[in-house]
């Protein structure tokens, strides 16, 4: 038998499956290629970041990392830590956490569809499993001695399905936990910036000037002498 034959023994619940799988396919390519281009090493550009910044400041080395045009995560996390350096290590701090947040979201875009992929895919298999076994029981029903031809019409639909299914489940469970596990190591790389700017800063007193101590000043109340008062 072969494949269009399969597929038409299946019933239109079998289609459905063929959709999932297609998607599931194009979905985990798009994020794979994604995560290709975000994946590049930032490690030189960070410690090539740490010298200048201890070397010129923060101006300095934000105009190093918009030359660099690096399109990875961390250094965006950079980016958007030394564009508020000015402001103070809080306004870097909170600054990079929006980045983070950004970036994550960018990072892990498509992998809760995978998963629903392959919760789904399942079900749907046994849908068409159910399906095809009713299929049988009517022939049984509307039939005293049905042929084995009759029979496998409706069990051929019930088996086809289940494996569609768990076919297209575990390409897509396989595919999330693969690229979940490369955005995990670029993601590290993100927090590692986050983590590590602030004490670039704090060596360069880039504290805001709210926080920075009001100088005292030294008030004299030396009483007046009583004569003094009618000169």
């Amino acid at each position: 038998m072969n494949l269009l034959a399969l597929i038409q023994a299946a019933g239109p619940l079998l289609w459905v499956l063929l959709a999932l799988s297609v998607y599931v396919v194009y979905t985990a390519a798009v994020r794979a290629q994604a995560l290709a281009r975000l994946g590049r090493d930032p490690s030189a550009l960070i410690e090539r970041t740490r010298a200048v910044t201890a070397e010129s400041g923060p101006a300095a080395a934000l105009a190093e990392v918009d030359r660099a045009a690096d399109p990875t995560p961390a250094a965006h996390v950079l980016r958007a830590g030394l564009g508020r350096a000015d402001r103070g290590v809080d306004a870097a701090q909170a600054a990079m956490n929006a980045a983070v947040l950004a970036e994550d979201a960018r990072l892990y875009a498509g992998l809760s569809a995978l998963g629903t992929a392959a919760q789904i895919a399942p079900l749907l298999g046994l849908l068409g499993t159910v399906i095809g076994m009713v299929r049988s029981f009517l022939v049984f029903s509307s039939t005293t001695a049905p042929t084995p031809a009759q029979l496998a019409t409706g069990i051929s639909e019930a088996l086809i399905n289940t494996a569609g299914g768990l076919i297209v489940a575990i390409i897509a469970y396989v595919a999330r936990n693969a690229l979940r596990a490369k955005a995990d190591r670029i993601a590290t790389q993100a927090e590692r910036v986050r983590e590590e700017l602030p004490a670039w800063l704090a060596p360069r007193g880039l504290t805001p000037a709210s926080a920075r101590p009001v100088p005292e000043v030294a008030l004299n109340f030396d009483p007046v002498p009583a004569g003094g008062a009618s000169r």
